[in-house]
Parts: C-alpha cells; structure tokens; sequence
C-alpha cells in the first residue's frame, strides 16, 4: 500500500493560549491575505507589519505571497528571500515565548542570526520583535495603558507580564521610526483579566490594538477580533461609535458561531474579520456572513443603519429593521428596568420560605419567597398597588445552531413582588391582562428577532430592546398579526423562522 505524502501544517495543530489568545489557522490567515489587492505581493516596495503576533502564520504567509510574486523581479531565490525579509516584512510578538515561535515560523530558527536561519541577520530577533515591558500603575492601580490591575500583574520578572509593547506607548510610530506601513494584518489578544471578582474578571483590550494599529495610518487594516462590539462589550461604547463611523471601513467578515472559525473556541458573540482601506469614503461596506465554511450572505450596506447605534450583523434583517422603523414607534427598552431592578443580588438568601401579613413575594433563581418590604433596597415605587409585572430572565444564552429562542420564557409578577438581579422587570402595567398581552408578545417570534438585532452575549441589557416596538397591549398578539402589521415578504417571513424557535 502506498504511503501518504501528507504533510501536516504544524501551525494548524497548536494548542490555543487560551481564550484571550487565540492561534489563528493558516486557513483564516488567508481568507484575511485574500481581502487584499494581490497586485501588493508583486511589488518590491509593499511592506506588511503583524503587530501581535503568536505564532507566526501571517508573516509566513505573506512571504510565501511575496515570494512567488517578485520571481520576475527577483530572479535569485536567496536574493529574494533576503529582500522581503529584510525590507518587507515586520513583527512584534506579543510574549518571549511567540517570539521564539514566530520567528522559528518565520525564519525557520529562534535566532535570526543563527546558522539555520532562511537569511541572515545581525541580531537574534531579525525584523521580528518582542521587549519585556512592566505595566505603568496609575493612580488607581491600574495601567494607564491597557487597565491591567496592579493586584494581578505587578510580579517579578520571572512572571510574564503580558505588557504588550503595541500598546504600551502613546505613540506607536516610536517602535519603526520614519517607516511606513502598507498593510497591518493580525489578530490581537482579546481581554485582559483585572482582578478575582466575577462582575469585574476582565475587560476587552482588542479595541486598543485597533486604535494604535490606525494611528500607524496604513493603507489596509485587516483583523479579526470578537463580534461583541457591535452591540456591546464592556468599555467599548466610544470604540464602537468610531468603527461604526468610519468611512474607510469596506469589508465585514462575520462568524455568529466562533468555533467555524477557531475550531475548539466558543467566544460569546462570535468573532468578525474587518477591513479597512484608508483610501475609501463613501459609507457602504461588504457584509459577509458565513456558516462553517459556507459563505450564507452577502450585501453592500451601511455600517450602521439610520437611527441605530449598533451594527446589525444579519443581512437579512435590514430590509425588515426598515420597515420597522417606517413607523416611528416608541420602543420597548423604556419599559425594561436596569440590572439588579430591586437592588438585590443574586446571592441574597435573607428571606422567608412561608408568606407571613404584607408580605412582598420575592423571586430569585430557583426559589420564591417572601420578604419585608422594607427590605427593598431601590425603585419601591414599582411595588404596591396596581403595580402589575412581567418578569424575564436577565441572562439568556444558546449555542450552536439557528433557530434561537434568545430569550427565557416571562411570567407574571404581582403588584406586591420584586425580584433579584437574575431578572429583568418590564413595566409596571396597570392591569394583569396588560401583562398577559405584553408576554404573548414576547413570546412572538416578530419580538425575539428584535431582539437578536442588538443581542450578542448572554445577558439582557435593556438596549437589547431598542429595536422593539412598542404595541397596543389592549389584546394579545400573534405573528401573523406582526407580519401583517409591518407588510413584511415572504421571504422576510422566511428569514425570522429560520431565525427564531417557536417559544412554547
């Protein structure tokens, strides 16, 4: 029998660092190299920087780029393999142990001076950087840089300190002076973790690549990061206006499901490749969804639709978003309380199992019970009379294929009742039948597909709602109802059931 040739790709059989660092296949780095102009990998002059870099994939499929397109140019291969090395292609790891990987990937040696080395360098790190750093602390303990907290990560220097030298400087421009980018491409650490509490364990540190990455004002941008700033993300309120701002941005690549594009990975929200061309300024980008490695949808489309503050991932709900917003109608998100609506927390156990006289229902994840109702800690003035509720669970979350159903299952909350921070309260309503008719409304697949226009994490934030509009509540609703309110197509139609699950 005869022997395979196959030849596996060591980069493909990395171990991820973890969830905040993530290997990227050499198949996505050439989905993302594929975006690009090809007419670059045939000019001797195209520079291409990966300022994050892990394993080494994008550089060396860059060169492999480069190498084939200035054969005519170039006719020498060593000659060649020393031009692009050497004047064309640049890096900064991101920790001492990618830098060894990555320039073993990109010059087949740890060492870019050493014997082994592709071409030859004066210096072990060849044009592939990494320089220890330590966090600058601030008057709050926290790096004034990326908010590392100093409690975590102001160690020795045998500990790594995962002070990322691309975005530890007010000025990038420092680490290559009087250099200019053509391209920089990459995938950037996601999060970093601030500290032992569970409501505050990390925080999204990707956005601040991307700002550095543009303040170097290359020709292309090209990353791939989470999808949660689309809609939301913690912190990332100021970066998402300015990306959904920005006319130079022309390409979206979306994966709703992380694992089609890093196998083994779940990020909540999944994760998009972004391009962004410094010579384009008109408003449309490309928007391309994929499933697997199937290319679903694609559409030429504003990043952001009028009246809307988050980008809407789905193609195919914007001609429904429109004939929504037709309408001008109040929306739902003024009738959703805050996080923690009564000021208790999840974990407050200080109740009582029996009811006992005025007494307030108390409900909480797996348990009703019964409290004083001086014991409310905030927005007393929705409990009491003729102060009827609907209840929803705060976090509601599912993977893996559509159809969603997004949201729990709501029920009804009593005038005299409160609730802890595993849910939302939507009201107060003057009447239980008012109740009654919001909850058959939520329960339409119409209403959960508004919600899945900003929903892209677990929990149910009340801008999550900002796309739902506000209905008579003097009967009950339906979809067919909705459909036919809002003149929607079949193939509309079509697109929300496949969408959304019948909540039973």
């Amino acid at each position: 029998m005869e022997k395979s040739s196959y030849n596996p790709d060591v980069l493909n059989c990395l171990a991820n660092l973890s969830n905040d660092e993530v290997f990227t296949p050499p198949a996505v780095a050439t989905q993302m190299l594929d975006l690009l102009p090809q007419d670059l990998f045939r000019s001797p002059e195209t520079r291409f920087l990966d300022p994050f870099s892990k394993s080494g994939v994008f550089l060396r499929e860059i060169v492999k780029r480069l190498d084939r397109g200035l054969q005519d140019q170039i006719p020498d291969r060593q000659q060649r393999i020393n031009h692009i090395l050497h004047k064309q292609v640049f890096g900064i790891a991101i920790t001492e142990l990618t830098a060894h990987l990555s320039r073993r990937t990109l010059y087949c040696s740890r060492s870019a001076d050493s014997r082994y080395s592709v071409s030859h360098f004066e210096t072990p790190e060849g044009n592939l950087f990494y320089t220890p750093l330590h966090h600058t602390w601030g008057g709050n303990d926290k790096c004034i840089y990326c908010g590392a907290s100093r409690s975590v990560y102001d160690r020795g220097d045998a500990a790594e300190q995962y002070a990322y030298q691309f975005i530890h400087t007010d000025n990038p421009q420092k680490i290559f002076p009087n250099m200019k980018f053509d391209v920089i491409i990459g995938n950037p650490p996601y999060q970093m973790n601030v500290g032992v509490e569970k409501e505050n364990y990390a925080i999204a540190i990707y956005d601040k690549f991307v700002e550095q990455a543009i303040k170097l004002n290359p020709r292309y941008l090209i990353m791939i990061i989470p999808a949660r700033w689309y809609a939301g993300g913690r912190g990332l309120d100021e970066f998402r206006d300015n990306m959904l701002h920005d006319n130079n941005m022309s390409v979206i690549i979306d994966y709703p499901n992380s694992t089609d594009c890093f196998p083994g990975v779940d990020l909540s929200g999944g994760v998009c490749i972004f391009m962004r061309d410094a010579m384009k300024s008109d408003s449309n980008v490309t928007v391309k969804t994929f499933k697997g490695n199937d290319l679903v949808s694609l559409m030429q489309r504003p990043l952001l639709e009028k009246k809307m503050s988050s980008f809407i991932r789905h193609n195919g709900a914007i001609s429904i978003l429109r004939k929504v917003q037709q309408l001008k109608e109040e929306t739902f998100d003024n009738y959703v309380s805050p996080q923690t609506p009564f000021g208790f927390v999840s974990s407050f156990r200080d109740f009582k199992e029996q009811s006992f006289p005025n007494a307030i229902k108390y409900y909480t994840y797996g348990h009703v019970g019964y409290i004083e109702k001086g014991t409310i800690k905030k927005n007393i003035q929705w409990v009491g009379q003729g102060k009827h509720k609907v209840y929803i669970s705060k976090a509601y979350g599912e993977r893996g294929e559509y159809p969603y159903l997004f949201l729990g299952k709501p029920f009804y909350g009593e005038p005299d009742s409160c609730c802890s921070q595993t849910y939302l309260m939507i009201g107060p309503f003057s009447t239980k039948e008012i109740c009654e008719n919001v909850m058959s409304y939520i329960t339409t697949k119409f209403f959960r597909f508004a919600i899945m226009l900003k929903k892209n994490a677990q929990d149910n934030m009340s801008y999550v709602f900002e796309c739902v509009p506000v209905q008579d509540f003097s009967h009950p609703w339906t979809d067919e109802m909705l459909y036919k309110k809002y003149g929607l197509e079949q193939k509309e139609i079509d697109f929300i059931e496949s969408m959304i699950r019948p909540m039973e």
